[in-house]
């Protein structure tokens, strides 16, 4: 009886293992399951509302532009076009999205990593420097030199890069394994975390100078993917709202901001009555 018992438990054990280590989304237990914003008469599948079958159509599983180049006129000279769910309503269920990546020449898509896909990149133009780094304790670093045609895998979670070594523009199309993989960037997750993390504890955990961290925010203090690049000033009125009504004091916010502005400047003008879009621009 007891080893019947443990054989159970091992098989029952052994079932959910191999459910967590599901390397895509779930599948489907349906044909179509097109995300609706409306959830009235709808399934909550994967995340998303599902649409009435009866009213997919066409359109759900289709995407325009593609073929036009991303803006790669930003401080890491790549620009990336989602294809995922939010532009394809269709692949909800589905497990499965791409991007287009265009580099300047000597561009990178910096470090990062996608928490739920593994992705695989195809060079459509130019050369690109590629690699992955794989976890504890090993850190192991994986590199090749891609040319056109040529295909690299990036393993689920790993931090990975791409950097365009050539004296021309480059392009990339990319797979990745879930409707919606998510994307963390090191540098910006690290540096321009909301709010920011204390810049003594970034500067024993990375072995560097408070100063040099507290520079590195205030240069990563958005999101290089989003926005207009180098710290436009609706980022900047952003940020100041949310510490200014969090309580923060002038000196904190200056802070944060001292790329351009000080503490004086901050004072100046936010006491004089100007709106934070107009405190931002200074």
């Amino acid at each position: 009886m007891k080893k019947g018992v443990s054989f159970l438990v091992t098989v029952a054990l052994m079932a959910l293992a191999s459910s967590l280590a599901s390397a895509s989304d779930p599948s489907p237990l349906q044909d179509t399951c097109v995300a609706i914003a409306e959830p009235e008469n709808a399934v909550f599948v994967n995340g998303k509302f599902c649409k009435n079958p009866n009213l997919t159509k066409a359109e759900d599983f289709f995407y325009s532009g593609l073929d036009k180049p991303g803006n790669v006129s930003n401080p890491v000279g790549s620009a990336v076009t989602q294809v995922n769910v939010a532009q394809i309503a269709g692949l909800n269920t589905l497990g499965i999205s791409a991007v287009r990546i265009d580099y300047a020449p000597y561009g990178q898509n910096p470090p990062h990593t996608h928490p739920r896909a593994t992705e695989i990149l195809t060079v459509l133009e130019g050369t690109l420097l590629v690699g992955f780094v794989t976890s504890n304790p090993e850190n192991r670093l994986f590199t090749k030199v891609l040319n056109k045609g040529d295909v690299f895998v990036f393993p689920i979670g790993l931090i990975h890069f791409q950097f365009n070594s050539g004296h021309t523009n480059a392009v990339a199309i990319a797979g990745l394994s879930s409707q919606n993989p998510g994307v963390i960037t090191i540098a910006n997750a690290v540096f321009g975390s909301d709010p920011a993390i204390d810049p003594d504890f970034l500067a024993r955990a990375f072995q560097l100078d408070k100063n040099v961290v507290k520079n590195l925010q205030s240069r990563f203090c958005y999101n290089s993917q989003e926005g207009d690049g180098m710290g436009p000033p609706t980022w900047r009125a952003g940020i100041m709202a949310h510490y200014w009504n969090g309580g923060y004091t002038i000196e904190k916010v200056a802070i944060l901001l001292e790329r351009w502005l000080t503490i004086e400047k901050v004072a100046h003008y936010w006491n004089g009555g100007y709106t934070i879009g107009k405190v931002a621009h200074y």
